[in-house]
């Protein structure tokens, strides 16, 4: 199965997980944690036990890697909503400060006649 693992909002890992065959390796005790080794007696035998968990196992496995990706997703998503918001903000304050200048540029130069008219009409 490859999926997107969720580590964290802002990160995501491709992973390819092998469900079938089960390796003995993945269900060891050290690889479950317990250093106690328990020999099982299965009722009914370990064909039937196995035929009913199998498809369980997948499912449950199935239905993780589907959990896993949508976190993942959603984490991306917002991580990528966050830096456009940041994006937006910054182009804002670049336009804001841009049309202040523009605005301040004309007020000077229409002060700027206003005072040379005033002058010219004094002059005369």
């Amino acid at each position: 199965v490859l999926y997107n693992e969720f580590k964290s909002a802002m990160n995501q890992h491709v992973v390819v997980h092998d469900v079938l065959p089960v390796t003995p390796e993945a269900v060891s005790p050290e690889a479950l944690g317990d250093d106690t080794v328990v020999d099982y007696v299965y009722e009914p035998d370990r064909t039937q036990v196995l035929d009913k968990l199998i498809p369980r196992y997948l499912a449950v496995q199935l239905w993780r890697a589907l959990l896993e990706s949508a976190a993942a997703e959603q984490g991306a998503r917002m991580t990528a909503m966050d830096a456009a918001s940041n994006n937006a903000r910054d182009l804002a304050d670049a336009l804001t400060l841009q049309y202040n200048r523009a605005r301040q540029a004309t007020i000077t130069r229409d002060l700027m006649d206003i005072v040379g008219g005033a002058e010219a009409l004094s002059g005369t």
